[in-house]
């Protein structure tokens, strides 16, 4: 029997909205529900690829993975892929609709709820329960009449809220009653319970502070999440790569890898599998200072590539070329991969102003940017080792010369015979269109061994290294939170 939809909404962004659906997903479908999330909107450049080969938030990606059933674009019809300060590229049911400006965006809401709406009704059909997410805070007042993530979708799926507060910002008390504030009090009707998230020490010194809440909302606080570190979800947000440049953080003796963090950096989660080896250190960079104290410079994917080309030009070119010349490892991933290159061109203008920009002419390829975006899951081969990932990009890469680093066995499910990356091994340069590269245990460690280090990876696969994180996620959820009131 259908039973309520529940909505997770926020103080603010990166309160923990994401992590808390997926936990209420895993702990749902452990106990039989049939389960769907679902966030009308995202706004994200990390991305991943759907069975079908169509492009959608993270965040759902992952919570579909913790209730154990594949992910489709109606868990997100609307994702917006920033490519500069106010434009963005529009991904309407895991294709790309058009490139728009955020007014042009604004004026367009009401087709795009509709989108969302329909999108919902479809996932529905199949579920008993259906975790909706919402976006940054759900009491912007001058963004409300026009919310199509928070409120208005709750309201449509008839869901019960629950408003997440981070404690570990700081303000929680006036996060919460703030936010409630300024609810109209059909919504504020809705808010059914209050998870506090991120909070450190003893829990039981907050006792008084539940309590004050529950007294001044006459809301019940469904539970007090403790800070984790025993495990990892992926993010959606690049919240976590804002601090660069943590050279005095590293352990001398203990070989370190640097992703340099481009302005529209995309998909960094690539990087999350190397938490799990010990003996391995990465870093964030947008400084090219200290390169030689790496064993490899990642040059990582992003959603404007000749802006971010610019960039890279402007602030490393001079350090990378001496760092190459010194036999140092240089790895690029999609957008990365493109400006190690001699040039990207943008005949069609997808990024901006049409035109071409030099690359940093480290590998011997070009690139021309067009359409149509290629998003496919796929199945490649590295000499002999064997990997699984996913492809999101606009235009093809050609090789002047040099050698293709990969071969592709599949596509989407569709055995082929391409070839993907190119490979400079004198140099120890190399690149490719493969995100999740490194997460095939055989993949990650020939790679290692290719920079030069012989560390032990993990047996597992990281899909299988993810399952335990979400088993440990939802075991840290049910110790902490109490769905009963709600269920």
């Amino acid at each position: 029997m259908r039973k309520k939809n529940i909505a997770v909404l926020g103080t603010g962004s990166d309160v923990g909205k994401s992590i808390v659906a997926a936990a209420i997903c895993r702990s749902l479908a452990d106990k039989g529900v049939r389960i769907a999330p679902f966030k009308s909107q995202n706004m994200s450049n990390n991305s991943g690829i759907t069975p079908e080969g169509l492009e959608m938030g993270r965040a759902q990606i992952v919570q579909a993975e913790a209730s154990r059933i594949a992910p489709h674009v109606h868990m997100n019809p609307i994702l917006l892929k920033p490519t500069g300060e106010k434009h963005s590229q529009v991904i309407l049911l895991g294709k790309v609709h058009e490139n728009q400006t955020a007014m042009e965006y604004h004026r367009q809401k009401g087709f795009y709820f509709k989108k969302a709406c329909e999108a919902f009704d479809v996932l529905e059909q199949t579920c008993d329960r259906i975790i909706l997410e919402g976006a940054g805070s759900c009491a912007e007042v001058n963004l409300m009449p026009s919310d199509i993530v928070n409120f208005p979708m709750a309201e449509y799926a008839g869901a019960d809220v629950i408003l997440v507060a981070d404690i570990h910002r700081g303000g929680v008390f006036a996060q919460i009653i703030g936010t409630l504030k300024c609810l109209p009090q059909k919504y504020r009707d809705m808010v059914k319970g209050i998870i506090i998230n991120r909070f450190r020490g003893d829990i039981a010194l907050f006792k008084d502070g539940v309590e004050w809440i529950e007294k001044e909302t006459g809301k019940k606080v469904l539970g007090v999440l403790p800070w984790y570190s025993h495990f990892k979800i992926d993010a959606e947000d690049s919240v976590e790569i804002e601090d660069c440049c943590n050279y005095g953080e590293l352990r001398p003796g203990i070989p370190a890898i640097a992703v340099i963090r481009l302005p529209h950096i995309a998909n960094f989660t690539d990087f999350h599998v190397f938490s799990k080896i010990q003996g391995l250190q990465i870093v964030y960079i947008d400084k090219s200072d200290h390169l030689k104290k790496f064993k490899a410079v990642i040059i990582p994917g992003s959603k404007n590539t000749r802006a971010d080309l610019e960039w890279l030009v402007q602030k490393f070119k001079t350090s990378l070329e001496g760092y190459a010349r010194s036999e140092g490892c240089i790895f690029g991933i999609c957008g990365g991969y493109q400006m190690l290159g001699e040039f990207v061109d943008d005949p069609e203008g997808l990024e901006g102003a049409p035109g071409r920009t030099t690359a940093l002419n480290l590998l011997p390829v070009h690139t021309v940017l067009k359409a149509p975006k290629t998003t496919t899951l796929s199945d490649f081969e590295w000499d002999e080792a064997k990997g699984k990932g996913y492809e999101i990009h606009m235009g093809s890469t050609s090789l002047n010369s040099g050698k293709p680093m990969l071969k592709i066995l599949a596509r989407n499910s569709n055995p082929c015979r391409d070839t993907d990356g190119c490979m400079e091994m004198n140099q120890k340069i190399a690149g490719t269109y493969i995100h999740g590269f490194f997460d095939s245990p055989e993949v990650l460690s020939k790679w290692l061994k290719f920079i030069g280090l012989n560390l032990t990876c993990p047996d597992e696969d990281f899909a299988s290294l993810k399952e335990k994180s979400y088993a440990l996620l939802k075991k840290h959820f049910e110790t902490h939170v109490d769905l009963s009131h709600l269920l």
